[in-house]
């Protein structure tokens, strides 16, 4: 078992998930070939010390699919909670289900074998991968997922990248049925991509009580100072990748002039967010997950409002996406 770290530091505040019950940390921990890429002794200790600093919400997806390389980074977690001596109740374990592989037997199968591979008996969260598919229905989605709260399997959730008008039809089907919808929309949302969860559409659901968990924040760590190429970085609405490596020097020089580290900026522009209940990120360097930890200070240091107004000219997806979403 190992010990709790001699770092002191204030406890992260928590936020509902929704109008769910469940409290999450303001930041959370993602798992996405993160833990594969570390020393196990290593991501132990992270994990010992996120959970110490207040995190409670981590997630962890199977990201792999039928005819690609397999993946352990889900597994690998299952391996740091009981290295880390972690009782089940002082973490949320937030999963990934996977359109692609819904059919005739709903969720159940995958979600029971992310399950087996996390080492859990339920998932705190479920997380819907993105909207791709024009075969299905909607309401098929929403009564299964209400089975499988039923029978204990999860407690609530929320859907990855879909768009205003498909998520409030989620949520009209839910208040028919008479069951819970969804609580949470994981997006895009950082200082250059904007325009969806600051938008009108979006700003209607926030208003019904959805919560917004931001994710991708720091552009795959190029906002962060990363060389790109050096990672892989997910995909690129608006097609506005070019902008933002353009204003990473002006980026890293305003940080700089804050006494903060770019991702340390980039993570409390998030935070400022009115609807906002968790940012995740990925850290792989215990000394990472520190600073990244301290950008709340930063936001009780400048202020939500003059945060936003500095960051303003990062804002590279202005008028190059849509608001309603994907």
């Amino acid at each position: 078992m190992t010990s709790a770290s001699p770092h002191r530091a204030p406890v992260l505040p928590r936020r509902e998930i929704g109008r769910s019950g469940i409290h999450a940390s303001l930041f959370s921990l993602g798992s996405w070939h993160t833990y594969d890429r570390m020393p196990f002794e290593d991501a132990v200790a992270m994990l010992r010390e996120a959970v110490d600093r207040g995190v409670n919400l981590f997630d962890v997806g199977v990201y792999s699919a039928p005819g690609m390389p397999p993946v352990f980074t889900d597994v690998i977690f299952s391996g740091m909670v009981r290295a880390a001596g972690l009782r089940r109740d002082e973490w949320l374990l937030s999963s990934k289900l996977w359109l692609e592989a819904f059919g005739a037997a709903g969720f159940r199968p995958q979600l029971e074998t992310a399950l087996l591979r996390v080492g859990a008996e339920h998932s705190d969260l479920v997380i819907l991968g993105d909207l791709r598919r024009d075969d299905l229905d909607l309401r098929d989605l929403v009564l299964d997922l209400a089975r499988l709260e039923d029978a204990g399997l999860i407690r609530a959730w929320g859907v990855n990248n879909w768009s205003a008008s498909s998520i409030q039809a989620l949520l009209d089907i839910a208040a028919r049925e008479g069951v819970a919808g969804p609580q949470i929309a994981q997006l895009k949302y950082s200082v250059s991509r904007r325009s969806i969860p600051d938008g009108a559409p979006f700003a209607r659901l926030w208003e019904q009580g959805l919560g917004l968990q931001a994710s991708d924040c720091l552009e795959g760590g190029l906002l962060a100072g990363r060389t790109p190429g050096e990672r892989q970085v997910g995909r690129d609405p608006g097609d506005i990748r070019e902008r933002i490596i353009a204003d990473v020097p002006a980026f890293s020089e305003l940080a700089s002039s804050l006494d903060a580290s770019p991702a340390q900026l980039g993570l409390a522009f998030t935070l400022t967010h009115p609807a906002l209940t968790t940012t995740l990120f990925g850290s792989s360097r215990i000394d990472q997950l520190r600073a990244n930890l301290d950008a709340v200070d930063l936001v009780d240091r400048v202020g939500a409002a003059e945060l936003r107004r500095l960051v303003e000219p990062f804002w590279a997806d202005r008028d190059a996406v849509d608001p309603e979403g994907p």
